[in-house]
């Protein structure tokens, strides 16, 4: 039960962020499209963990900064350090989703039937598109 009131508060107190407010929105809506655009199991598991991702990305750079801001409001390079590190993580993890989404937008709207977003089939371990 404390875990649940745990999560519940994080969750809250993320929300909070503007950021973290704008991502759970696009969730919303790239969530139940990831199931519709994923050709399978792995491409819908893959777009689904791209959204999830970047939310549990900011969640650990808004972290990573209000523990920062508790130490002192004083200026200190490694607090800025560490800041600029979080949100490099944060717009890192933005360009490896849209990756990943404009990817798999390409192959689904595409004319050629043979595409596939994930064709493994020289590592032999995905099954045909």
């Amino acid at each position: 039960m404390a875990r649940h009131g745990l999560l519940h508060r994080g969750l809250r107190a993320g929300w909070g962020e503007t950021a973290f407010r704008q991502e759970a929105i696009a969730a919303f809506v790239l969530l139940p499209a990831a199931f519709w655009i994923g050709r399978s199991w792995m491409e819908t598991a893959l777009l689904a963990g791209s959204v999830l991702f970047v939310m549990i990305v900011e969640l650990l750079n808004t972290g990573i900064e209000t523990a920062i801001d508790r130490i002192g409001p004083e200026w200190h390079d490694l607090s800025k350090r560490a800041k600029d590190m979080g949100s490099a993580a944060v717009l890192l993890s933005l360009v490896l989703a849209g990756g990943i989404w404009l990817s798999a937008l390409y192959t689904h709207f595409s004319p050629d039937e043979r595409s596939c977003l994930f064709d493994l089939r020289l590592l032999r371990l995905a099954p045909r598109c």
